[in-house]
């Protein structure tokens, strides 16, 4: 099969596109044939290994101390069983799927296999693999945070990072769950954010929501470079921040301002549970939700997809197009 393979750490370059083994499903497993990925941020952070916290030991260990270790970037996918081990029950062949793959990556390649406790769901009927594929990562993150929460019909949320992948779709749930919305954005995405629910909009360029004297029940910083103690300000009583990239630093206030106020910050990896992926699929199948998807790209063009995420303006998510030339 052919896959983008990762060698060494670096620029976008060191993603050179190959031959792999094609994998064989396990007993537990399914052999899903992917047609569609994404290129998170995540992913150009791994790549490139610039990480400046006290998270640098730990990781550097668990991708590889000298080279990486995990040879085949991709967080999530959209494809077909094309074969299942003996003891799968819930998946057959031909089954159309969509799945996050979580800390383990894979997903820029022809195929993958997945085991099927695994946060494998059957794909929405009224979206492409294309569309399916930038709903796990983005969906899961964005519905783990606003449910830690705990978001009331009626209450104000600032959603700070309104246009990424996890910000798309933080929009649109809280707006399902009822919430006053405000979104904050970059100065070309207004239309964005509005045609995706939201009531208000603030471009951060020219206004800063910490100071312009409104207060929110919860702020939900998706990108992590939300202003800590302005937005535990502009909190009311008992509001909730939630962090899903957070510093050590927001780690270390976040505990103290939790501790010694009404006020909770709430930062943590998210979990990817299976039936968080069949209540989105469930909201994304009545219309109540969708993706966003900025750019396309095919499976060799990965290290141009990743030079256009590392510029830190895409709205929504960038998607790769698997072909697949012998079927």
């Amino acid at each position: 099969m052919k896959a983008i393979i990762w060698t060494k750490y670096g620029p976008p370059d060191v993603l050179q596109l190959k031959e792999a083994v094609k994998p064989t499903p396990r007993d537990n497993e399914v052999l899903i044939k992917i047609y569609a990925t994404t290129v998170e941020t995540g992913d150009c952070e791994a790549r490139r290994f610039k990480i400046h916290n006290y998270l640098w030991l730990p990781l550097r260990l668990y991708f590889g101390l000298i080279r990486p270790r995990i040879k085949i970037l991709g967080q999530q996918l959209a494809g077909k069983v094309e074969s299942v081990g003996k003891d799968v029950r819930l998946f057959k062949e031909g089954d159309q799927v969509f799945a996050p793959i979580g800390a383990g990556f894979g997903a820029y390649a022809e195929y993958k296999c997945m085991p099927e406790e695994a946060s494998v769901v059957i794909k929405p009927d009224n979206m492409s693999y294309e569309e399916a594929a930038a709903v796990p990562v983005g969906g899961l993150n964005a519905l783990h945070f606003l449910s830690k929460g705990n978001i009331q019909r009626g209450e104000k949320v600032l959603i700070y990072g309104s246009t990424g992948s996890i910000g798309t779709f933080a929009v649109q749930l809280a707006k399902v769950f009822g919430a006053d919305v405000t979104a904050v954005y970059g100065p070309t995405n207004f239309e964005l954010v509005k045609s995706l629910g939201a009531d208000k909009v603030i471009d951060y360029t020219k206004e800063d929501f910490t100071i312009n004297g409104e207060t929110y029940d919860v702020i939900f910083d998706t990108i992590g470079k939300s202003p800590f103690s302005g937005s535990v300000r502009s909190l009311n009583q008992n509001g909730r921040y939630l962090l899903a990239n957070p510093t050590f630093s927001d780690q270390v206030q976040g505990l103290w301002t939790s501790m010694t106020s009404s006020k909770n910050v709430i930062l943590e990896l998210a979990s990817y549970r299976t039936e968080d992926l069949i209540f989105l699929k469930e909201l994304i199948e009545a219309g109540e939700i969708k993706s966003v998807i900025d750019r396309c790209y095919r499976l060799e063009q990965i290290p141009e997809a990743h030079r256009y995420v590392e510029k830190g303006h895409k709205k929504g998510n960038v998607v790769i197009s698997v072909e697949h030339n012998n079927t």
